[in-house]
C-alpha cells in the first residue's frame, strides 16, 4: 500500500513538473507602435498571477507584411496596467504580460485570463476558434476591447460584424448580452453603476469621445456567460481601455477616464479569480 501511495505521489509530481515545463517563457515582441521597449527590473520575478495578451491573425494578414493588430498599445499599456493592479489590489501580479497563441501546443491553458485588443479586425480560423471555446469552457476568461461601431461603411463590414464573425465560430449557440448593473463583475471591488465611455488617445486630437460615427457614441459592456452564469467573455465595445492604461501617465489624458479604465480592469480580474 505504501509503495502504491509513493507511486501516486511520484506520478503527481511528474505531472505538475510537466505542466510547468510546458509553460512558454516570457518573450517580448516588436509591435506596431513600440520596438525594443525597456523591461522593468523585476520582469523575471516569480509571481502568482500573469495577465496574458492574445496574439491572433487579423483580416489584414494577407495584405500587410506584418500582422500586428494584436500589438496595438503593447507593451506600454500592459506594463502600466500591471503596475496599477499591483498598487490597487493584493494580486501578486507579474510586471510583464504573456503573449499567448491559440495553437496546437496547449500553452493557452496555462494562462487563465487573456486580453485581446482591436478584435474588430481579428479573423480566427476554425482551429483557433475551437481552442478558444475549449479554453473558456474549462474556466478561462477573455476580455476584449478597443473596437467601435456596428454599421457597415461603404460595403465594408463594421468592426462589430468582424468581431461577431469569429466569435460566432467560438460560440454559435451562446448569445452576447448586456451585463446588468447588478452583476457581480461590476461590484467585486469597485461599485461601477455610473459608467461612461472611455475614449482612446484620438480624443486629444479630435476632442471626440467616440469613434466610428453615430454608432460608436454609446459604450456597451457585454458578455457571454457559461451555463452557471459566469462571465466567460467580457466585451468592452465602443471604448478604448487599452489607450487609457497606455496614456495614464500623461497629464494630457484626463484622469477620470484612466481611473475608470483601471477600476474596470480590477473588477474584471478579481471577478475572474473568484468566480
Amino acid at each position: 500500500m505504501r509503495f502504491r501511495s509513493a507511486l501516486v505521489l511520484v506520478a503527481a509530481a511528474l505531472g505538475i513538473w510537466g505542466i510547468l515545463r510546458a509553460q512558454r517563457p516570457f518573450q517580448q515582441y516588436d509591435a506596431a507602435e513600440y520596438v525594443d521597449f525597456p523591461l522593468p527590473p523585476d520582469w523575471n520575478a516569480k509571481t502568482e498571477w500573469t495577465r496574458a495578451r492574445l496574439r491572433y491573425p487579423s483580416v489584414y494578414g494577407g495584405f500587410r507584411g506584418e500582422d500586428l493588430n494584436w500589438t496595438i498599445d503593447y507593451p506600454r499599456s500592459d506594463r502600466h496596467l500591471l503596475q496599477g493592479i499591483r498598487r490597487l489590489t493584493r494580486i501578486d501580479a507579474r510586471s510583464v504580460e504573456q503573449v499567448v497563441d491559440l495553437d496546437d501546443s496547449g500553452d493557452v491553458y496555462n494562462w487563465p485570463m487573456m486580453y485581446a485588443v482591436e478584435v474588430g479586425h481579428w479573423a480566427l480560423p476554425d482551429s483557433q476558434a475551437a481552442q478558444l471555446r475549449e479554453f473558456l469552457l474549462r474556466g478561462g476568461f477573455l476580455m476584449v476591447d478597443d473596437f467601435h461601431g456596428d454599421q457597415p461603411y461603404h460595403d465594408v463590414s463594421s468592426e462589430w460584424q468582424v468581431f461577431i464573425a469569429s466569435m460566432a465560430k467560438v460560440f454559435p449557440d451562446r448569445p452576447i448580452v448586456d451585463i446588468q448593473n447588478s452583476d457581480a463583475i461590476f461590484h467585486t471591488v469597485y461599485d461601477l453603476d455610473d459608467r461612461f465611455q472611455v475614449p482612446g488617445w484620438q480624443w486629444y486630437r479630435s476632442r471626440r469621445t467616440y469613434e466610428a460615427g453615430e454608432t460608436g457614441k454609446i459604450p456597451h459592456w457585454r458578455a457571454i456567460y457559461d451555463d452557471k452564469g459566469r462571465v466567460m467573455v467580457a466585451i468592452c465595445h465602443n471604448m478604448d481601455l487599452g489607450d487609457a492604461w497606455e496614456w495614464s501617465d500623461d497629464p494630457r489624458y484626463p484622469e477620470k477616464w484612466a481611473t475608470l479604465a483601471y477600476q474596470i480592469a480590477v473588477n474584471y480580474f478579481m471577478y475572474d479569480l473568484t468566480h
